[in-house]
């Protein structure tokens, strides 16, 4: 007797539910591996970094690192079953037929399903969101933010979201509707055009709207960064100071944009922890990344993947079985645009964590090739006694998981960055 075939839609749901699972064990094993690795290293100072952080602050490091690390397992299992809520038990199919019933069938119907369906998440994600600001970073002595500062930067990240997301989804749903099978295609250069355009516009118009950016005012640092800049030969939009204490005691920079757009931006609190030298270097690193086009490159990367993606979701939003083995009841006229693109955001995620070794570690290599950048223009010593200072004062553990930082660690530990600067811990000044 022969076995009946497994109809298709049931096919996809138990791979989807094995694709679901394998994320979140990897995830779940990955994030045991970091707290067991730092908790078990928390009472001794890496020999490297003994005169260079205390104890206490190791210790203390430990902490947060494990106080982080709990709250990350936690909101990955509650996005796990936020992905499980809105496919399997019927929550984005409740949602469109709910839309439905009010609006009709049409564009509008469809932009108001992707607007409704992230502002639902977002909601869903909120109290974890409090608690990471208000109650870790607050109790670790980092968090500078108020209550209504905070509810401020949602409300005002809201807004840009809209006024930004809903338009292209707008115009990437008509093209789903009128562009015939080729849409993605049209897709994609729409995406791409809109992607460029925020790195030219997110540096004057948006950035502003939620931080001060001022030039770099002292006048023996900015003669030393206009020295530097000339003997990198780069030119750029400006080197501004962001009022990040206003927010959080972290310390930081970037450079972002490109072009004419091209901004360093240095955190205020980043000014306050490290001398002249130290922040000439930091500024140096940054500008190694504008000199190896590392944000142009991430660009083309972006490009590739995108246009992947969509060319996968081209080819799924026209098989029934994707909607219904995902929980989904598609439109007989074939509109369906809008659960096309949600379904498939929730479920391409899932290939993240295994690609992520791959992305995390070209991330790596381009800390390492600004570093040696940094070192050939400006001062190695200084590079590395700042390392060891934002380390420190941000309470980034010296022990991390090798696996974990495979996975996840888009900078490299400080002890690798310093191993390859040629400098170690204990030679730089306490």
């Amino acid at each position: 007797m022969e076995l009946a075939a497994v109809p298709a839609h049931v096919a996809w749901t138990w791979a989807f539910v094995a694709l679901l699972l394998l994320d979140l064990v990897l995830r779940v094993w990955l994030y045991s591996r970091q707290m067991r690795h730092v908790a078990r290293h928390r009472d001794r100072v890496p020999p490297a970094f003994a005169g260079h952080v205390s104890p206490q602050q190791h210790a203390k490091a430990a902490a947060y690192t494990l106080d982080k690390t709990r709250l990350t397992l936690l909101e990955a299992v509650w996005g796990a079953a936020l992905v499980v809520g809105w496919t399997l038990l019927g929550g984005l199919d409740a949602l469109n037929r709910a839309l439905l019933a009010v609006m009709g069938p049409g564009l509008a119907q469809q932009v108001a399903l992707v607007g409704a369906f992230f502002a639902i998440g977002a909601l869903l994600e909120l109290p974890l969101a409090w608690w990471r600001t208000f109650r870790l970073e607050a109790a670790h002595g980092f968090n500078r933010m108020t209550l209504r500062q905070w509810l401020i930067d949602g409300l005002k990240g809201a807004i840009v979201g809209a006024a930004l997301g809903l338009p292209l989804a707008a115009l990437v749903l008509w093209l789903y509707d009128t562009a015939g099978a080729l849409w993605w295609l049209w897709a994609w250069a729409a995406w791409m055009g809109f992607n460029t355009a925020l790195l030219l516009l997110y540096p004057r118009w948006i950035a502003p709207w939620f931080n001060r950016f001022e030039p770099l005012t002292d006048a023996d640092l900015r003669a030393r960064v206009e020295a530097l800049l000339g003997r990198c030969g780069l030119r750029s939009a400006g080197v501004y100071v962001m009022d990040g204490s206003r927010r959080s005691a972290h310390a930081n920079a970037y450079c972002t944009g490109f072009g004419p757009a091209k901004r360093v931006v240095l955190f205020d609190t980043l000014l306050q922890r490290l001398g002249p030298d130290e922040v000439e270097a930091v500024l140096a690193h940054e500008l190694g990344h504008a000199h190896h086009r590392h944000v142009l490159r991430r660009l083309v990367w972006l490009a590739l993947a995108s246009g992947v993606a969509l060319a996968v979701l081209g080819w799924l939003s026209q098989q029934l079985w994707f909607y219904f083995g995902l929980g989904v009841t598609p439109s007989l006229d074939g509109r369906n645009g809008a659960l096309a693109l949600l379904a498939f955001g929730l479920v391409a995620p899932l290939a993240g964590t295994v690609v992520a070794p791959l992305l995390s570690a070209l991330s790596r290599r381009d800390e390492y090739q600004a570093d040696r950048y940094a070192a050939r223009h400006a001062s190695a010593g200084a590079l590395a006694q700042a390392l060891l200072t934002l380390v420190r004062d941000n309470a980034s553990t010296l022990t991390p998981d090798p696996w974990y930082v495979r996975f996840f660690y888009t900078h490299p530990p400080a002890a690798d960055r310093l191993a390859r600067l040629g400098v170690s811990a204990s030679g730089a000044r306490p």
